[in-house]
């Protein structure tokens, strides 16, 4: 459980850091994303659900 915490914790800092530095950049991709189809925005998930799996396999291995 704390390492799922801290994991969530780390999300909000890099999420928070992106939202400070580059506010403009993070609401154009937002509405490019609106603009995506549901496949290619399903495809994107699976595609970095895999990418976190597999570097947490090789961190945990």
């Amino acid at each position: 459980m704390n390492d799922f915490l801290t994991a969530i914790g780390l999300l909000l800092v890099i999420e928070g850091l992106l939202y400070a530095v580059a506010p403009l950049f993070i609401q154009k991709r937002a509405i490019d994303v609106t603009k995506m189809p549901e496949q290619t925005l399903r495809l994107m998930g699976v595609v970095v659900l895999c990418i976190g799996v597999g570097i947490v396999w090789l961190i945990r291995g």
